[in-house]
């Protein structure tokens, strides 16, 4: 599922900065000086083999090729990154790493977006695409066709599991069903898993994994309702122990207020919860 674009962070120059799709903050962009970061795995060129609607704003693509090979997913809920053409293009085209972030010949930067994969499988490697007005992997997703190129990169870190806990709280929006599929079928059986999702209409429910021991809600938000309204409230109507493992990811905004409350109102350590910003609302 799309993380999209990342909260920014103030960088000391007082100006804000995004680093590949990753929140980094650098002293000054333009003082090559400035120590490099660490290298993300190569990109890998691969083609759409399949594309399929399988919900109202959701799109699965299955991504294939032979520089598929050795890619693995070893923890649920980890991330890749996706490089599409640029705008306006088919073309793919590869950009060069500098010490902090990926450019093009030129200096521009290329379209990079973060995603959970889904799963691998004999096809390729699935990834669902939540499709919004504006985006540029929207509107790859939405007129790519077999054969359409792009790159990947990762996968990233994922979630270990924490096969002690006595109960899962995982809460997200439509763009974390992906990784909470994935919690859902890692987690043991033995332990209760309360899932509340919140999506913008009540036609965005979608098939999760089947599991004993799960209790699934999902709360469309109504008009007018701010983003993570309808996260937060589950959050204050459950009970939260010492023992419970808390999973949330979503509108970075909206996780901002939820980390408020759960590590200020709530009390809650953090070593109980992950809360994640996927992607940040630019209205």
């Amino acid at each position: 599922m799309n993380q999209g674009r990342f909260p920014r962070r103030v960088s000391p120059d007082g100006r804000r900065r995004l680093i590949n799709g990753f929140v980094g903050t650098v002293a000054d962009m333009t003082n090559r000086s400035v120590s490099g970061r660490r290298e993300p795995p190569r990109f890998r060129t691969l083609s759409l083999s399949r594309k399929e609607q399988i919900g109202p704003r959701l799109i699965r693509v299955t991504l294939a090729g032979d520089e598929l090979d050795g890619f693995e997913i070893k923890q649920p809920a980890a991330s890749v990154r996706l490089l599409f053409p640029s705008r306006g293009s088919s073309e793919l085209v590869l950009p060069e790493w500098n010490g902090n972030e990926f450019l093009f010949a030129d200096g521009s930067r290329p379209i990079i977006r973060t995603f959970t994969p889904r799963a691998m499988t004999s096809d390729g490697l699935d990834i669902e695409m939540v499709v919004h007005k504006g985006g540029a992997a929207s509107a790859w997703a939405k007129t790519a066709m077999p054969g359409s190129r792009a790159a990947l990169s990762g996968p990233g870190r994922g979630y270990t599991i924490d096969e002690h806990a006595t109960g899962y709280l995982l809460i997200g929006d439509e763009t974390a069903v992906p990784a909470i599929s994935q919690l859902l079928e890692h987690i043991p059986s033995a332990i209760p898993v309360e899932i509340h999702l919140e999506v913008a209409s009540g036609f965005g429910r979608l098939e999760l994994p089947t599991r004993a021991r799960a209790d699934v809600a999902w709360h469309a938000l109504a008009a007018g309702d701010v983003r993570g309204t309808a996260m937060l409230a589950a959050l204050r109507d459950t009970a939260l122990t010492d023992t419970t493992s808390l999973w949330c990811a979503g509108e970075a905004a909206a996780m901002h207020g939820i980390r408020t409350y759960l590590f200020g109102e709530a009390g809650l350590a953090r070593s109980r919860a992950t809360v994640r910003g996927y992607w940040k609302a630019r209205d």
